[in-house]
């Protein structure tokens, strides 16, 4: 397997021939789908598009700055928003919000907002009104480790609205791959 210098952001050829050469096994795939992750509406904007997507790849990865990493594959719109913006919201959802979860999976932007109050936070990103609360992030690195692009996100703006339990995997059936 294949180790990062300290500087390296992203694969070698050879690296990425060795990655082609795995595969995914039906028992990683058992093993991998009883990963809990949270499940948040991601959103972006630049200038005046915006968008949202459902995102379960993330993590905290810094207490001291406060910083979120997020993983986005790039054929995903979000991601040319967030590259182009530097910036994205994390909007935590509440479990009983799993309604969100496919209005967020759609392609039509305008769609995924219809019908639903928002406000733009201190980024433009926007901020969902009644989730549980919100992470706003500028970007500080990105990193291409692989199909996804890791987003490095300090915290620029954060906010509990509401105790409620989260949205996670335990929630959700079925398991995100990451294929596409």
């Amino acid at each position: 397997m294949f180790r990062f210098s300290k500087r390296q952001k992203t694969l070698t050829i050879g690296q990425l021939n060795q990655l082609e050469e795995i595969k995914m096994k039906p028992e990683w795939i058992k093993a991998i789908s009883k990963m809990t992750f949270g499940i948040y509406v991601l959103t972006t904007t630049d200038k005046e598009i915006i968008n949202g997507m459902i995102a379960s790849w993330v993590s905290m990865i810094s207490y001291s700055p406060p910083l979120i990493v997020a993983a986005v594959h790039p054929n995903r719109y979000s991601h040319m928003i967030i590259e182009k913006s530097a910036c994205f919201a994390l909007n935590i959802l509440s479990q009983d919000q799993k309604d969100f979860l496919s209005r967020f999976k759609g392609p039509d932007p305008n769609a995924k907002f219809a019908g639903i109050d928002y406000r733009k936070g201190k980024t433009g990103s926007p901020i969902l009104s009644g989730c549980t609360g919100y992470m706003e992030c500028k970007i500080v690195d990105q990193y291409k480790p692989g199909n996804h692009t890791l987003f490095i996100g300090e915290i620029i703006n954060a906010k509990l609205l509401k105790d409620s339990i989260p949205l996670s995997t335990l929630n959700y059936k079925g398991v995100y791959l990451g294929k596409d």
